[in-house]
């Protein structure tokens, strides 16, 4: 827990929640184990999209759909979602979730690898991404995400201070963790440390990476 859980408890007391079908979901996703947004770090992505009105949002990391209609949920009418996901069986949720909303014909799943779909997409389409999925991969997926960004747009990445672990040594860690935590911290150090990027790295949920992409960047 990066901050204090007291504090994120008394955060939490205070979300509305969303509607009730939306609420419905998320907990059959947790009951299922199924990896949801934090509610601190959904909190901050409604209101950043309700402040950036973007028109173009991609999303790396579907799961079961939650956070896509989550995005939806806020954004003008006329705003559109792209999602990848590779797992089938969160596919298969994900497709069936999105349908039976109100805002399926403003989500489209991309299913398969992100590795192999993001070299594929337009260049300067969209002006937000929202990154949530093998935190590994991170790295090698921006070059890709950047192509495909406008100047002037956001990628916000979210689980990138690792419950805290981040800020340990790899050797404090058990050999299984140490791969993804140097993987991490190089991300994290080329958002940076990147000209023509601006990054604020805050502690909310289990870390969220807010970068602009500056005119100019390539």
């Amino acid at each position: 827990m990066i901050v204090a859980p007291e504090i994120t408890a008394y955060l939490d007391s205070l979300e509305p929640g969303n509607a009730a079908w939306l609420e419905a979901l998320r907990r059959e996703a947790e009951t299922a184990e199924v990896p949801v947004l934090r509610r601190n770090t959904e909190r901050f992505l409604k209101m950043l999209l309700l402040i950036l009105k973007p028109q173009e949002l991609l999303e790396v990391g579907t799961a079961v759909g939650y956070s896509a209609l989550v995005m939806a949920s806020v954004l003008p009418e006329n705003a559109h979602i792209t999602t990848i996901e590779s797992w089938a069986p969160r596919i298969e949720a994900a497709q069936r979730n999105i349908s039976r909303s109100v805002y399926r014909e403003r989500i489209t799943l991309l299913p398969g690898d992100a590795g192999e779909i993001l070299p594929g997409l337009p260049a300067e389409r969209y002006s937000f991404v929202f990154m949530d999925a093998a935190k590994g991969q991170y790295l090698n997926w921006l070059p890709h995400l950047l192509k495909c960004l406008r100047p002037g747009g956001i990628i916000l990445s979210d689980n990138v201070l690792q419950e805290g672990s981040i800020a340990y040594s790899r050797f404090a860690l058990p050999r299984r963790d140490r791969t993804i935590h140097a993987r991490m911290r190089e991300y994290l150090y080329v958002l940076t440390h990147t000209e023509g990027l601006e990054t604020s790295i805050l502690p909310g949920g289990d870390g969220i990476a807010l970068t602009l992409k500056r005119a100019g960047a390539e």
